[in-house]
């Protein structure tokens, strides 16, 4: 699995380690990825996925919907995600039908 943010596209980076003695070697700076697991009132679905602990916090803020909306925005959403945050009111109303119709 690719070490990528879903939402903000962060992705490691390269750089050295420099000695002491100012050795320079290569090595590899990873994003703080944590899977995490969010649930969409509007779409009435859990999402899950990767995310930088930066976007977590921003979402702890300003919530998930407009976290979401703002990438589409940017264009840093993941395809993944992308498909689940488009929902079409078509699916969104026949999911809310469903859900009455158990007696939700």
């Amino acid at each position: 699995m690719a070490r990528i943010c879903d939402i903000t596209g962060k992705r490691p980076q390269g750089g050295n380690t420099v000695s002491h003695a100012h050795n320079k070697t290569k090595r590899w700076f990873y994003p703080n990825l944590q899977q995490k697991k969010f649930y969409l009132p509007e779409q009435d679905a859990w999402v899950t996925f990767r995310a930088s602990t930066s976007v977590l916090r921003t979402i702890n803020r300003r919530g998930i919907s407009i976290v979401l909306k703002k990438a589409k925005q940017r264009g840093t959403l993941s395809d993944k995600l992308s498909k689940v945050a488009i929902l079409s009111k078509h699916n969104l109303s026949k999911r809310q039908e469903y859900g009455k119709a158990k007696g939700q």
